[in-house]
Formats: C-alpha cells, sequence, structure tokens
C-alpha cells in the first residue's frame, strides 16, 4: 500500500519539522505497538511492565486504535502541549465532531464492537474512555517521557544537519529511508495498510512529527482545516531502548550532584554544546577553545552523566544537551567561557 503526497513549491515552503513528538500521537503508536507480537528487545521491560501495572479495560482502546491500519483521530491529536490539558480537550469532544470521527473510523473497520456505537449517545461512554486514555498514557508514556524527549533532541540535531546541508530534499530523503522516499515532487510513503491513494496538499505543507514507538511504518493525517502531518521514526542508534522508570528517576534525582562533573573546561565545553546542538566533535573542540582529543572525552564524560547525548550523522558524531543538561544550565548561577 503506498499513499503519494504531491507537493508544490508552497508545500515545500511550507513543510517544517516539529519540535518533539506529541504527547497522545505517541500514546496511540505505544498502543499499536502493544498489541504486535514482535518488538525491539529493548522494550521487553516495557512491555512487562506494561502488562502488570495496566488495566485490563486499556483493551477498549484496541478497538479504537488497533494495531494496523485506520485509528479513531478524536482519539490521538497531534497538538503540542501538556498531556493533561490534551486529555481534557478530547473529553470536550463536540458530539458532531465524535459522530464524524466514528463514522469515518468505521468505515475502515471489518466489525464495530457494540459498545463503540454509545460513545455519541452517551456522555458517560466518552468519559471513561478518556479516562482510560489517561491511564494508559501515565503507564505506557509517561514514565519514558524524558527519556524520549532527550532522543529527541539528538534526533533533532541530526534532522536539522540534513536540512542545513541538503535542504528540504535532503530532509525528506533521511526521514525512514526504507518506508519513505523523496521522488520529486511527490513523497511516497509505503503504509502497514489501506489502500494506495494519491494527496495533494495543496499550499498547506506537511509537518514531520518525530516518534518513539512508531519504529517502522509511518502514518499520515490530511484532513482539511489543519495541516497535514507524518510521523515518522526518531533515530535510535544500534538499539531501541529505554530505560526503566526506577532508573530514570535515579538519574532524576542526581541532578544537584552533577555540578562536581564540572571544572571550567567541561563547563566550557558542556555550554558550547548549547550553544551549538548538533555539532560534530571537531567542531565542538573549536568553539570550546581546545584540543579535539580533551573535547572527545570531556563530551564523554558529559555523556555518561546524562547532561549530553549524541548519534551519528554519516561519519561524524553529533552532540546535543538532554533535558538534564538544560535544567542544569538554567539553574546554574555561573557563566562559563562559552555561555550566553
Amino acid at each position: 500500500m503506498a499513499l503519494r503526497v504531491h507537493f508544490t513549491s508552497d508545500d515545500l515552503a511550507r513543510t517544517r519539522l516539529a519540535e518533539g513528538p506529541r504527547p497522545l500521537l505517541e500514546l496511540g503508536s505505544a498502543v499499536r505497538l502493544l498489541q504486535k507480537t514482535t518488538q525491539p528487545v529493548g522494550l521487553d521491560a516495557w512491555r512487562h511492565r506494561a502488562s502488570i501495572s495496566l488495566n485490563p479495560r486499556v483493551r477498549m482502546l484496541f478497538d479504537l486504535i488497533p494495531k494496523n491500519g485506520y485509528s479513531a483521530p478524536f482519539l490521538t491529536p497531534a497538538d503540542a502541549g501538556s498531556p493533561v490539558v490534551l486529555l481534557e480537550e478530547v473529553r470536550r469532544t463536540a458530539p458532531a465532531n465524535l459522530r464524524d470521527d466514528l463514522q469515518g473510523w468505521a468505515e475502515h473497520q471489518p466489525k464495530v464492537p457494540a459498545w463503540i456505537h454509545r460513545l455519541g449517545k452517551e456522555p458517560q461512554a466518552l468519559q471513561g474512555l478518556v479516562d482510560m486514555l489517561g491511564h494508559a498514557y501515565d503507564e505506557l508514556v509517561s514514565p519514558y517521557w524524558p527519556q524520549i524527549a532527550r532522543m529527541a533532541l539528538a534526533d533533532r540535531a541530526v534532522r536539522i544537519r540534513h536540512l542545513a546541508e541538503d535542504g528540504v530534499e535532503g530532509l525528506l530523503n533521511s526521514l525512514n529511508p526504507r518506508f519513505i522516499r523523496w521522488n520529486p515532487p511527490v513523497l511516497e510513503l509505503t503504509l502497514a495498510s489501506g489502500p494506495s491513494r494519491d494527496v495533494h496538499l495543496n499550499g498547506r505543507g506537511l509537518l514531520l512529527i518525530p516518534s518513539f514507538f512508531e519504529g517502522s511504518f509511518p502514518a499520515m493525517d490530511d484532513r482539511e482545516g489543519s495541516q497535514p502531518w507524518i510521523i515518522f521514526p526518531m533515530r535510535h542508534g544500534e538499539h531501541m531502548r529505554i530505560p526503566s522508570p526506577a532508573i530514570a528517576a535515579t538519574l532524576t534525582s542526581a541532578r544537584r550532584s552533577l555540578t562536581a562533573l564540572l571544572g571550567r573546561t567541561r563547563a566550557t565545553v558542556l555550554c558550547a554544546i548549547a550553544d551549538h546542538p548538533g555539532c560534530t566533535t571537531t567542531e565542538l573542540a573549536r568553539h570550546a577553545g581546545v584540543a579535539p582529543a580533551s573535547a572527545s572525552e570531556h563530551a564523554t564524560v558529559l555523556r555518561t552523566a546524562g547532561l549530553t547525548t549524541t548519534s551519528r550523522h554519516r561519519n561524524a558524531v553529533l552532540h546535543a544537551l538532554t533535558p538534564a543538561g538544560i535544567t542544569l544550565l538554567n539553574a546554574s548561577t555561573a557563566s562559563p567561557r562559552g555561555c550566553a
């Protein structure tokens, strides 16, 4: 199945890269992944924890967000912002919009469970569904969000470098080479399911949204009234892995002690990464005014401490801050060389 997205010059001008994953879209991807029998080994602990902590009633979400195919769009909007606020917006979905979404969703389903017919008629049915959606977010996504945000920072640095060096064409070609191909002026998407069709952006451009849990096939929404978007998998290095919440909590509680790591040179290196996200080790050495070997050594210590992260672009290693690194810089009253 293929989706052919047709661009004009206006569409290319309006195509943009989202700052990071969108919470409820990421939840939708996690719910789909949970239903699949295979997933990266690095997510075994995530699946095991979910099997213990999830309320069995979460399976009702599987009806509306199947492992492949069309999902009910009102459940997983592509908006940025607080998950709490986004869930409340889902809770307040207008009855007419809810019925339209469910009708469009039902057209793609072989069978519609009886309980779904109550959603548009009984307010309490929608409230119960959103409660389950919130519970699923708390268990499947929220504990790992700091690590997902950290990976998103590194991924964004790589994408921006593609854009800077190779233009929009380079960015589109690098999104997901196996399933997303740029054949000017058409972006060809291989989907997990659904009919082959053509989509004309008609000057609206395209929003490119990274995802941790969407590890293979892309997904797209091109409804009228909003900018069309696609989600693409973030780069995960050699392994797709997120640490357990216990490890994440340990890293978070250790932030105050991280200052002990920062001598003058190391602080300069950290600030240079903050000022030049996505820089290579050679560029980092130049910005920090140190030898490349010294820059590499200090960058390794900062990465091990959880303050920075790295990604590969061709033969280069790119450096970016993690949320912990940003927090440390924001909390510091010092202004080491290289920081504004």
